[in-house]
């Protein structure tokens, strides 16, 4: 398929150009940038006040299969990924049976091929079943074609098993991604622990239950002189951290969700369970800290942390519905709305956020960047459309958002991923 888009805007992270530019786009990459470009075969996208950017990339996205087809698949998921601007997502492990294993990794490879909308890249568990007791064969899954493991869900609570995962990670060129949480130390709490959990009379889960994993880590990864990558950050104390971390040269990246720069523990009065997440909405504080380190670049990526769950599964009790909202159609719109509108951080900021770090820190050296030669993945966004989060318009099979009803600003129109038009709005 030849793509042709006209008048394009380009954002790329370095910049964001001021004279519009035609693309080419063939076999799956980008072959011509111009000013201006003449191709009869090929298919016109006039990209005339929209802004042009590599595809997004969520390097933490649950698709629930294999186990849980009743809350997402492969396919509903990846639908929602293209209608959210993404052309590569990475899933994580906490499906049943647990991503622990070379046949389940090629089998989610097989179906994301039959999909055949978006880029779909498993993640690998740390530890067999993610019980935290054997480490997997970490060569197996890189050999199979995972770039990351995980045990997300839970955090690698025996340090010696993280330490020689990490080990064998930097043998192998695979990233170790944790799930900052001791479980000892958050004890069954459902939201953050502070003012508010106890006006509400909910549990409430420490903060320290995420920092003194975040620190443990750091500590590792600066003794064996390796990389580890801190998923969805939701503290300030976790930024300082993380910060201090990457002034000593240690090898640390990290990220957070649009829930974590938009929400606090406030909006849990409202006892919608899509606000039940892990880690818990945190406090005011908390969410400038975090914008403040998405600015200064101590936290290198966003990312959903797309978690669906079945309407029966949330429409029960606080305490007992599952952690966990959706994000993969949500993610741009909240960005432009709490990041780039406010001045923040940049176009270009975005996009080094939202698909240049992401493909740098897990090794897609053909993503990231629009420019002659690389992957022909490509998003285009209106920055001044408005639009209501509807819950009849997510593709998603799952619903858990607390966004409904809320307004945002900037709106993806058309994603291609491998050179093919897989969604225009």
């Amino acid at each position: 398929m030849t793509v042709l888009i006209k008048n394009a805007i380009i954002v790329n992270a370095d910049k964001m150009n001021d004279q519009p530019q035609d693309i080419l786009l063939e076999k799956g990459s980008i072959v011509q940038i111009a000013p201006s470009i003449k191709n009869d075969k090929a298919t016109v996208i006039d990209a005339q006040g929209k802004l042009v950017m590599p595809g997004l990339i969520d390097i933490h996205v649950h698709l629930r299969e294999p186990g849980r087809e009743d809350k997402e698949t492969i396919e509903t998921g990846a639908k929602a990924a293209v209608h959210g601007g993404f052309t590569t997502i990475m899933c994580m492990p906490n499906t049943n049976p647990v991503i622990d294993n070379a046949m389940i990794v090629d089998s989610i490879f097989k179906e994301a091929k039959r999909v055949g909308l978006v880029n779909v890249i498993p993640i690998g568990a740390i530890t067999k079943g993610q019980k935290d007791e054997e480490l997997v064969d970490i060569f197996e899954l890189q050999k199979a074609g995972c770039l990351a493991i995980s045990d997300d869900g839970k955090s690698v609570v025996n340090s010696q098993l993280m330490r020689l995962a990490m080990d064998y990670a930097k043998m192998a060129n695979i990233l170790v991604i944790e799930h900052c949480e001791e479980p000892l130390l958050s004890a069954g709490g459902v939201m953050n622990e502070g003012k508010m959990s106890t006006q509400l009379g909910i549990k409430g889960q420490s903060g320290l239950a995420e920092t003194v994993i975040v620190a443990r880590d750091i500590e590792l990864a600066k003794y064996l002189d390796t990389k580890v990558h801190m998923a969805h950050m939701s503290l300030r104390r976790s930024v300082e951290l993380i910060r201090q971390a990457k002034k000593e040269g240690i090898q640390i990246t990290a990220e957070a969700c649009p829930h974590h720069f938009t929400l606090t523990d406030e909006d849990v009065s409202s006892f919608n369970t899509s606000t039940k997440v892990n880690p818990p909405l945190r406090t005011k504080d908390d969410v400038a800290a975090i914008k403040e380190g998405i600015k200064d670049g101590t936290i290198d990526c966003i990312v959903t942390d797309h978690a669906p769950h079945t309407q029966e599964d949330k429409e029960v009790d606080f305490e007992h519905a599952p952690f966990g909202m959706i994000g993969l159609e949500t993610s741009v719109g909240l960005t432009i709305t709490e990041l780039v509108e406010p001045k923040v951080i940049s176009w270009a900021q975005m996009v080094e956020k939202m698909s240049t770090a992401p493909a740098k820190i897990v090794g897609l050296e053909k993503k990231g960047v629009i420019q002659e030669g690389m992957d022909a993945d490509i998003t285009i966004i209106d920055p001044q459309k408005e639009w209501e989060v509807r819950r009849e318009d997510f593709v998603s099979k799952s619903k858990n958002s607390p966004f409904i009803g809320r307004t945002l600003k900037g709106q993806v129109t058309t994603t291609i991923c491998g050179g093919k038009v897989v969604y225009q709005a």
